[in-house]
Formats: C-alpha cells, sequence, structure tokens
C-alpha cells in the first residue's frame, strides 16, 4: 500500500499540526550552520560524498518525528553530517547509532557534539565511521530490531533502500530523506508513470508513505531539486507475500526492463507454456499491473515453470 499525503512542500501546517502563515517562498528558514554565532564545526559538504547538509531545525524535527518508536527501541541514522536530525532523534526514549563516511563528521560528533548534548551513557549514543552499503548489519544493534533515518546521500539512495529489504526481518520501519523524484518513485502506486521496479518491490514489503516535500533552501549546499521524506512500515505478512522472493524480483526486473512493451513480450525469456501465455494479465504492461498482481502473477509463473 503507498499513500502520497502531499506533494507541495509542507511544514508544521499539516505534519505537526501547527498554524503556518508563511508560504515556502517567503520563509525564513533556520540555518544553525551559517551562523556566525555558533561554533565552528570544521565539517565541510564534500561533493564526492554527496553531501548536502540540512540547515533548517523545523524540518529536522519533523523528520525526527517521522519514527514511530513502534516495534523498535534502535535507531540507525545514515549520513549525520553535522547532527542537526541527531540531536531531535537524540530526545527520544531510543539508543542511537550515526554511521557516516566523513571523518570530519565523525570527529565533530565523537567530540563537541556529544558534550554539547550531554551524552552520558555510551549505549544511548554511538558513532560509527563505515559505509553503510558495506558495514555488516549482523553487528549493528545484534539480534534485535531497529530503525533506520536519515538525509541520505544521493547517490547511494535507491542502494540503502535495497539494502534494507535484503535485511527486512531485522527492520520494521524506514524513514527519511531523498531526492524527491526517488521518494515519489518508491511511494508510487500503479498506473502512475513513476512506478517501476523500486515501488514494487519495497511495496511488496513495506507500507510506503510520501510525507512531505522540502525545497533546497534549506541546505548547505543547496542541491538543483527538492527533497521529498517518506516513510516505510513493514507489512505484517512480510515473511509470506504469497510468492517466492526472488522469482518475484526476476518478474519485475524483466518486466519494467521493457516497460512499454505488454508483459507477453516482456516476459519471454521465462519460457512460459503457450497455455500461460494466452493469460490476459500478460495483455497488459508493467505499470498498470498492482504491487499485488505482480505477487500473484509470479506465483502463477512459478506453478507454469514446475
Amino acid at each position: 500500500m503507498s499513500r502520497i499525503i502531499g506533494a507541495k512542500p509542507i511544514y508544521n501546517a499539516q505534519f505537526m499540526g501547527r498554524k503556518n502563515s508563511n508560504s515556502t517562498s517567503k520563509r525564513k528558514f533556520e540555518k544553525p550552520h551559517s551562523k556566525s554565532n555558533n561554533r565552528d564545526q570544521g565539517v565541510t559538504a564534500k561533493k564526492h560524498l554527496g553531501q548536502h547538509f540540512l540547515g533548517d531545525e523545523d524540518v529536522a524535527r519533523q523528520i525526527g518525528d517521522t519514527l514511530t518508536l513502534e516495534g523498535y527501541t534502535n535507531v540507525l541514522e545514515i549520513g549525520p553530517g553535522t547532527g542537526v536530525l541527531t540531536k531531535y532523534i537524540l530526545e527520544k526514549p531510543v539508543d542511537l547509532i550515526a554511521m557516516d563516511l566523513d571523518r570530519e563528521s565523525i570527529a565533530y560528533l565523537n567530540g563537541s557534539f556529544k558534550l554539547e548534548q550531554k551524552i552520558s551513557k555510551p549505549e544511548k549514543f554511538q558513532v560509527i565511521e563505515a559505509d553503510f552499503l558495506k558495514h555488516p548489519v549482523a553487528s549493528l544493534f545484534p539480534e534485535t530490531p531497529f530503525a533506520i533515518t536519515g538525509n541520505f546521500p544521493y547517490n547511494i539512495s535507491t542502494q540503502i533502500v535495497f539494502k534494507t529489504l535484503e535485511h527486512k526481518e531485522r527492520i520494521p520501519e524506514f524513514t527519511g530523506m531523498f531526492q524527491k523524484e526517488v521518494a515519489q518513485r518508491i511511494c508510487a502506486t500503479h498506473g502512475s508513470k513513476t512506478f517501476g521496479i523500486l515501488s514494487v518491490l519495497v511495496q511488496a514489503f513495506y507500507d510506503a508513505e510520501y510525507l512531505f516535500t522540502v525545497p533546497p533552501t534549506v541546505f548547505i549546499p543547496p542541491p538543483k531539486v527538492d527533497s521529498g521524506v517518506l516513510r516505510l512500515r513493514r507489512k505484517e505478512n512480510y515473511k509470506d507475500i504469497g510468492c517466492d522472493e526472488q522469482q518475484l524480483y526476476k518478474v519485475v526486473k524483466m518486466a519494467f526492463q521493457q516497460r512499454r512493451k505488454t508483459m507477453r513480450n516482456s516476459l519471454k525469456g521465462f519460457g512460459l507454456s503457450d497455455r500461460f501465455r494466452e493469460s490476459e494479465i500478460l495483455n497488459k504492461r508493467p505499470e498498470q499491473l498492482s504491487v499485488q498482481d505482480f505477487i500473484t502473477l509470479t506465483s502463477d509463473i512459478t506453478i507454469d515453470l514446475e
């Protein structure tokens, strides 16, 4: 299931239930990193890491509030940067691991940030210098569930999602900020042009909600596009969705590699029986099938190939 809650930039008005009298074009965003009276954190955004540091306290607070804390008490933040979101997560009754590749960020978070936040219990907040895509998930909060959140680097955001899917048994919730186009693709419903591989594979296991849009002006440096914040909550039946998981991946990827063709033509490589190839569902194009349609089709293909 997917829900798109808002398509325009929204802040306290809709997400937090507060009155918002200013439009996003007129609003003066709070940028603590650029204030001369704040301590220099010594952390600069690096292009090769895809970094755009969040510079608006209100947006950071709202992203922190996307965490429902239902079914977990541990959180992994990917790409904490200068800790703007981190401090709002730390206000919650959770244990937090902040993971980053940026050594400047690691040094700041382990140093003056911990002092400013008055972190007294080591288990409350850990900082790890690592690449999430290469780091063993089993070492994070061993044998206990945890949520993932963050202001994700654009260049690896979809890879982060796919690794989350690989470890969904440990991750009941996933929230955070993506390039808007990517967030919309993850949450898209069938029949839309943005519905694709990412939409189906995520929504087979998670309920996806597009929460709100964030303009470039709240970042340092500002990106060239809008960002989008979403939430994924794992489905109760994630262990048994109704078809073979690996077969589903094959069907979905093969279908959308030729999205302009009918499913009958896209799935030729499976060597389906002549009888099965007459199925009415194969007359459709992949974006016309719902997530459940893909699950049912995959199950039927598995039976046909036996």
